[in-house]
């Protein structure tokens, strides 16, 4: 018997340092993550303590080998609670790492020739005229220095883009260089275009780019976000027209966010530009500019931003298992989606068509924007509900690489902990700035009239108040 005992005791001391040394693991992730409050850290530390001396007691003990076989169970049991919760705590840890300021962003280029042409690939245009926008992006000269790397062309500029596609059409130019955001235009513009050309050649160039996040203490000060949705899939690095463009106003003393929604094609004056363009049109020039075209318009200052794409929405609402939110309207989409009057529970792909959708509404994009902020709200909804827990890691992965910001890391993990402390419930409002429909040239697209929306000056002026009120709300 005292042999068969000599053999039984080194398994439960295992055991028991095991224990312990997850139960400090554990512990000390739960520290560098720092998102409990300090009570909670504290009463943690104290129950996986007494727990693990309990059970460290139970298993060690020289009496009852029944005691000692239930301990073992329990503190297997234990273990692998801790190793879960490590994972989770790992999973945090590599997610916050990735969040912050991005010092680049992506432009992707395209290289045309017509579609009946002989040329094949980029090598063919080697000493032949490519077309190209005289202003475009802040990548272009960085893109013609890729290509002159490859060939020697002739580059021909334009002012405008209906200048680059007639003349391109009428064969002054052999290809036409195009940034995609740009060529995505001239596709809806013109629906015959797309018929007429080939690619030959796609790359993208990194810009660097300057961080103009304006830091407050966000668990104390109120503070602007705008949240750009930008019209693609894949990279969320890479330039696009903005199509969501939202100003979230969150006031963490009142418990108060304010969601101010601006129509895509809002014909404003474009930051740095200082010539008039739709809002969508922007984000082409990266989100410091449709983030200073809206702090212009409405007289505010906005602290950060985060930028969204397609990917991203689906990919969060099928991570969260869906999300109930609310329509004003029964429709259904150009998608087949039909939506009630009332609260919908949609996933990914009906939250996607949901928050697209204009045709089904005859005031187009106004209910469209409505639909968006009703998305904003469902998402927040179920982000904070206490069901976010069995979700929680399957949430950060659909997070990863589906969005960038430049709210720093520490200022996160500070506003969590102290919704984890206070638990509030937070009260929304949702207003949208309106207008009148018209034709005009814009910076984006010059020698076509495309449709804009005029601002209504009284909701601009409305939306600004509001967004001042609920700042100074104490």
């Amino acid at each position: 018997m005292k042999k068969k005992k000599g053999k039984i005791m080194p398994f439960f001391k295992f055991l028991a340092i095991a224990m312990a040394l997850i139960t400090i693991i554990t512990l000390c992730l739960f520290k560098f993550i720092d998102i409990l409050p300090g009570e909670y850290f504290i009463v943690l530390c104290i129950l996986l303590i007494l727990i693990d001396v309990g059970l460290s007691l139970l298993i060690l003990t020289r009496k009852g080998v029944k005691r000692r076989a239930v301990g073992s169970v329990l503190s297997i049991i234990y273990i692998i609670f801790l190793i879960l919760a490590i994972i989770y705590e790992l999973n945090t840890i590599g997610f916050l790492k990735k969040i912050g300021f991005t010092d680049y962003k992506t432009e992707n280029y395209s290289v045309l020739v017509l579609k009946d042409s002989n040329y094949e690939e980029i090598e063919d245009l080697d000493g032949e005229s490519i077309g190209s926008l005289e202003f475009n992006t802040d990548g272009l000269e960085k893109a013609k220095e890729k290509i002159e790397k490859e060939i020697t062309p002739e580059f021909i500029t334009t002012d405008n883009i209906t200048t680059l596609k007639d003349d391109f059409l009428a064969e002054e130019y052999e290809g036409m260089l195009i940034e995609d955001s740009m060529l995505s235009m001239v596709n809806e513009s013109d629906g015959e275009f797309s018929e007429s050309y080939r690619v030959i050649y796609e790359f993208s160039v990194d810009v660097e780019t300057e961080n103009i996040a304006e830091e407050v203490n966000i668990t104390e000060e109120s503070f602007n976000i705008f949240i750009s949705g930008i019209d693609t899939y894949g990279s969320i690095s890479s330039v696009a027209r903005s199509d969501v463009n939202m100003v979230i106003t969150v006031n963490p003393n009142t418990h108060k966010i304010l969601i101010t929604s601006i129509p895509r094609d809002y014909y404003v004056t474009l930051a740095g530009k200082n010539a008039k363009d739709k809002l969508t049109h922007a984000g082409i020039y990266g989100i410091e500019t449709s983030v200073g075209t809206i702090e212009n318009l409405l007289d505010i200052k906005i602290n950060y931003y985060i930028k969204v794409n397609f990917t991203s929405l689906l990919d969060i609402v099928e991570a969260l298992g869906g999300v109930n939110v609310y329509s004003e309207y029964s429709f259904t989409s150009k998608d087949g989606y039909y939506y009630q009057k009332g609260y919908n529970n949609v996933d990914g792909k009906k939250a996607l068509s949901f928050v697209r959708e204009r045709g089904a509404f005859t005031e187009g994009d106004r209910v469209r924007v409505k639909n968006q902020a009703a998305m904003i709200e469902a998402l927040i909804n179920k982000a904070i509900s206490p069901s976010i827990i069995v979700k929680y890691t399957s949430l950060l992965n659909a997070l990863d690489g589906s969005f960038v910001t430049n709210i720093p890391t520490k200022d996160i993990t500070d506003f969590i902990k102290k919704q984890i402390d206070e638990m509030p419930e937070w009260e929304f409002e949702n207003i949208s700035l309106d207008g009148s429909n018209g034709y005009d040239y814009t910076y984006s697209y010059g020698g076509t009239k495309l449709y804009v929306m005029i601002p209504d000056n009284e909701t601009v002026i409305n939306a600004t108040n509001k967004i001042n009120e609920v700042l100074k709300e104490e």
